[in-house]
C-alpha cells in the first residue's frame, strides 16, 4: 500500500471532492482518481459511494480514514524527528473572529514572530460555523472561537476562557453616571454593532429575542477598532467584549454602562480537531495562545 495513496484517500475525504484534494495536492483530477482505485483494488472494497456528482465514505472508507490518518500522523512525526535540531519552522493557518485578528496582530503576533521567526501564520477571518467547517475539512488547523461555549468530542479545547461583556458609550455620555439601568432603557438608543448572525453578536440577539426587544444599529461592521473609535466620539452605544474596549476605557473615552439585566455567557476558546497532529510548530503557536489567553 503506498503512502502517497493514503495521503490522497484522507485529502479526498476530508474535502469532500476529487477535484479540491487534487488542487491541494498538486494532482490533476485523473490522478487522484486514479490513486483512489488503486487502493481501493488493493483492499478489494469500495471506499466512496459516487452518486449525481457527489461522494460519501462508505462504512470501510470510515473505517480506513481512521487508520490513515494515525499512519499520517506517524509518518508526519517521525519526518519532524529527522529534523529535531533544525529551527522550528512552518505554516499555520488560523482562523478568527475579527476582533480577535485584531488584538493577536496588534498585541501578540511580534513577540511570537521574534521567538519563531521561520514559522508562519495565515490569518483567515469567519464566523463560528464556517470555523468549526473548516476544521472539519483540515482547512484550519486551530480555531478561536468567541460564542457560546462549545463542546464536542470531535475537538480539543486547548484553552478557554469565559469573557467579560459590557454596553459601552463614551465617556459623557448621558447614560454614564446612571445606575442600575434596564437594557429596555437603552434599546431605543443609535448602536453600533459587528456583523448580524455572526459570533456573540448572534447570542446577543437571540437574548434580547427572549425579552421580546431587538436592536436595529445603525452601523453594523465587524472592525471593533472602527466600532470602538466611532463610539468615543458620537452618541453612539456598542455592546463588546471588555478586552476591545480595555485601553480606551482606561484613557478615559468610553465608559461601561450598568446594565443590571443582561448577563450574556460568551467564551472564548483556542479549539482544534481531535484527530490534527500537532506538530512543533503548531505546539508553540497553541502555548503562546493559551498563555496570552490567560493573561
Amino acid at each position: 500500500m503506498e503512502l502517497r495513496n493514503l495521503i490522497t484517500f484522507t485529502n479526498v475525504a476530508e474535502l469532500g471532492s476529487f477535484t479540491k484534494a487534487g488542487e491541494q495536492l498538486g494532482y490533476s483530477q485523473s490522478t487522484v482518481s486514479f490513486q483512489i482505485k488503486q487502493l481501493e483494488e488493493e483492499l478489494g472494497c469500495l471506499l466512496f459511494e459516487r452518486i449525481n456528482h457527489t461522494i460519501a465514505l462508505t462504512e470501510r472508507g470510515h473505517e480506513l480514514l481512521s487508520y490513515a490518518n494515525q499512519i499520517r500522523t506517524l509518518t508526519d512525526e517521525f519526518m519532524e524527528n529527522l529534523v529535531k535540531d533544525a529551527e522550528l519552522a512552518g505554516h499555520i493557518n488560523v482562523v478568527t473572529p475579527d476582533s480577535v485578528c485584531d488584538e493577536m496582530l496588534n498585541a501578540h503576533y511580534m513577540d511570537f514572530h521574534d521567538k519563531y521567526p521561520s514559522i508562519s501564520i495565515k490569518f483567515t477571518t469567519a464566523d463560528t460555523a464556517v470555523m468549526f467547517d473548516m476544521l472539519d475539512h483540515n482547512e484550519a488547523d486551530v480555531i478561536i472561537t468567541l460564542d457560546n461555549h462549545s463542546y464536542n468530542k470531535d475537538y480539543v479545547i486547548a484553552k478557554e476562557q469565559r469573557l467579560s461583556m459590557h454596553f459601552v458609550a463614551r465617556a459623557d455620555s448621558k447614560f454614564a453616571r446612571v445606575g442600575n439601568l434596564s437594557i429596555k432603557d437603552i434599546v431605543n438608543e443609535p448602536f453600533i454593532l459587528t456583523e448580524y448572525g455572526q459570533g456573540y453578536r448572534r447570542v446577543f440577539d437571540k437574548e434580547l429575542a427572549k425579552r421580546s426587544l431587538e436592536i436595529t444599529p445603525v452601523l453594523e461592521i465587524g472592525r471593533t477598532d472602527i466600532i470602538t473609535s466611532l463610539v468615543a466620539q458620537s452618541d453612539m452605544l456598542s455592546y463588546l467584549p471588555d478586552f476591545v474596549t480595555k485601553d480606551l476605557i482606561e484613557a478615559g473615552k468610553l465608559c461601561y454602562l450598568d446594565v443590571a439585566d443582561m448577563d450574556i455567557e460568551i467564551w472564548k476558546q483556542l479549539i482544534y480537531h481531535k484527530n490534527k497532529w500537532i506538530s512543533k510548530s503548531l505546539k508553540v503557536f497553541i502555548d503562546h495562545v493559551s498563555q496570552s489567553i490567560d493573561a
